[in-house]
């Protein structure tokens, strides 16, 4: 005999004998009953849970990957029949031209540790709504009145491509970089201020003062920086155990206690002009001077990409520093300079005509072997030739780093944060990437000691043999015989600018060269808009929360709105149990006291008062 007892919601039990058939018939139809609705109810409890579990255990693993679907979400046409779309306008005036950049967004989620989902737009050939023109904006500075006119075609092509309704509230902002820089302060203002004049009365754009500006480079590396760290997600503060994390001393917060996210990835970028370096300072840096302190205050940026200013899980600390003159043919010219020159000294001091005619050339290390060059300088002509020799030319342009003995510091002498190279990651842009694929044939993850071995077996190759190689379609389809002749001394300064100018040790293993990120260039505008549309998500949580606090039962969620209506079937169910054993009790009762007076009546006897319950 099986018993089973219960002792709440109530004092119950029923036996199963062995025998088994006859006893279990013999139960009650009520108590068959009540363990039937009892089994289905845990049965049901069950079956939910797991799949709750299971579809919402995999929202936050499919989460991880989102990044890599993106790659092919966003080469989709965008959907401009789309209510919830929101659209931004980024127009970036350069110095050779002004491109404008159509971006779009969907509602935002309301969660205020998110931030928005910004896309570039695609028409309906799925390419993406850019559109440069030429010259400059520069070349205006003596007629700024035609500035409004020269930026009209790209407003106008802007506005075909975003819905008419949602002109009113697609802000556009008009952001000048190095070629307005130059210009005086009173040009610049004649300028913007054209363009504040007119555009409102031709374009219904969101546009205001502040949205036409001339930017700093400091401003254009925090941009770029933010740019690259969002496409790569490392603005998702999840806990996923692969990925890599940093700790965190918040800015202004040096009380409390640092945190742990995501660690973002540092940006290298050497053009024809300029390198420029940003990256995340993520613990409190300390300084060997007020003067050095002082430097310091324009080198860092600390910023908040949330749109709650009380919330520091998404403020940074980011170090961007611009060197002039250290783009890989600004370097070539200096080298050049610095080369005429001394040997035009040397020439005058000893008598020789070292470099004065091609019969007798200057043997200059940084060209490939046997390869012919020529310097032109104030009517003269120097004749180079080249040994081809990587080690050599690494020395000599060595003290073109201009370093100094000071501590922390990098190229001219200028203030650097450490960097924990142990947990640190760098991509490298532009010339990085240029010297290590298009001819040597190793963009991508760098290694040093690799890529000193191909730049030296490049250098010691006759210029013969290249060129055979360059017929052949050996090396990248945009590389020409310029790259092929300077390819030598930029690969020896691209590795003296990573190794002795940032200081990057030769082990350093986390520098990425590229030049796209998922398939796509990444501009500083993505990270412009998203740091200027950093606060409209406040709007759509103001009405998320209108609409809660008049509708509360839809601000639940999907899970919250399946846990309360178990909660309430469970109470429904344990009432129903309850008082059927309430009446099974009384029944029973009732049943006894019937068969003792039916009993003592049997037998003669008088019945009893039998006390009440």
């Amino acid at each position: 005999r099986i018993s089973i007892s219960c002792l709440l919601p109530a004092s119950w039990h029923f036996s199963i004998s062995p025998v088994g058939c006859p006893r279990i018939l013999n139960t009650t139809l009520r108590q068959i009953v009540v363990i039937g609705i009892f089994a289905a109810a845990v049965s049901l409890l069950y079956y939910s849970l797991v799949v709750i579990r299971n579809k919402y255990g995999r929202a936050y693993r499919d989460k991880r990957f989102h990044r890599y679907l993106a790659r092919v979400t966003d080469t989709e046409a965008t959907d401009t029949n789309n209510p919830n779309l929101n659209y931004g306008i980024v127009v970036d005036c350069g110095s050779s031209g002004s491109r404008i950049f159509v971006y779009c967004w969907p509602r935002h989620n309301g969660n205020p540790h998110d931030l928005l989902d910004i896309k570039q737009m695609r028409d309906k050939n799925r390419k993406p709504v850019v559109m440069k023109i030429k010259p400059g904006i520069s070349e205006f500075a003596s007629s700024p009145e035609k500035v409004s006119d020269y930026i009209s075609p790209l407003l106008s092509f802007a506005a075909e491509h975003v819905p008419r309704a949602k002109h009113k509230e697609t802000p556009l902002y008009i952001l000048c970089t190095a070629g307005m820089r130059i210009l005086p302060e009173s040009q610049q203002k004649a300028i913007l201020e054209d363009l504040l004049t007119d555009i409102p009365v031709h374009f219904d754009f969101l546009f205001s003062d502040s949205h036409a500006e001339v930017i700093s480079g400091k401003q254009e590396g925090v941009y770029a920086w933010i740019g690259i760290n969002f496409v790569l997600g490392r603005f998702e503060h999840t806990d996923d155990e692969d990925e890599a994390i940093v700790e965190v001393h918040i800015p202004g917060s040096e009380n409390k206690e640092s945190i742990f996210r995501k660690r973002t990835v540092g940006i290298l970028d050497m053009g024809g002009v300029s390198t420029q370096i940003a990256y995340e300072v993520p613990k409190t840096v300390s300084f060997a001077s007020s003067q050095q302190e002082e430097v310091a205050k324009n080198l860092l940026a600390e910023f908040n990409l949330g749109c709650d200013v009380h919330q520091t899980e998404h403020v940074y600390r980011v170090y961007v520093a611009t060197f002039l003159g250290f783009g890989g043919n600004a370097a070539r010219r200096r080298y050049e300079d610095s080369l005429f020159a001394s040997t035009v000294l040397r020439n005058r001091v000893l008598g020789k005509q070292t470099g004065v005619t091609p019969d007798s050339p200057y043997l200059d290390p940084c060209l490939p072997l046997d390869a012919e060059d020529e310097i032109q300088q104030n009517g003269q002509m120097m004749y180079l030739r080249g040994t081809g020799d990587f080690n050599l030319c690494r020395e000599l342009i060595q003290p073109f780093m201009n370093k100094t003995n000071e501590t922390q510091t990098s190229l001219n002498g200028v203030y650097q944060p450490a960097v924990h190279f142990q947990n640190s990651e760098f991509y490298g842009f532009s010339e990085f990437y240029y010297c290590t694929e298009d001819v040597l044939r190793m963009g991508g993850d760098y290694n040093a000691a690799k890529f000193t071995k191909a730049a030296k077996d490049y250098c010691a190759t006759k210029w013969s043999v290249l060129r055979e190689r360059f017929d052949r379609g050996l090396y990248a389809s945009h590389a020409d015989l310029h790259r092929l002749k300077y390819q030598c001394f930029k690969s020896a300064w691209m590795y003296e600018v990573f190794h002795s100018g940032f200081s990057f040790p030769v082990s350093y293993s986390n520098l990425k060269t590229a030049l796209q990120v998922y398939d796509k260039e990444v501009q500083w505008t993505l990270g412009a808009i998203l740091y200027r549309t950093r606060f409209l998500p406040l709007r759509d949580i103001q009405q998320e929360n209108f609409r809660g606090s008049h509708s509360h039962w839809r601000s639940f969620s999907f899970v919250y709105n399946h846990y309360l209506f178990f909660v309430c079937f469970l109470i429904v169910l344990l009432s129903i149990l309850l008082y059927l054993l309430r009446l099974r009790r009384i029944h029973r009762r009732m049943l006894r006291n019937s068969s003792s007076t039916s009993l003592w009546i049997e037998e003669g006897l008088p019945p009893q008062k039998i006390a009440g319950p």
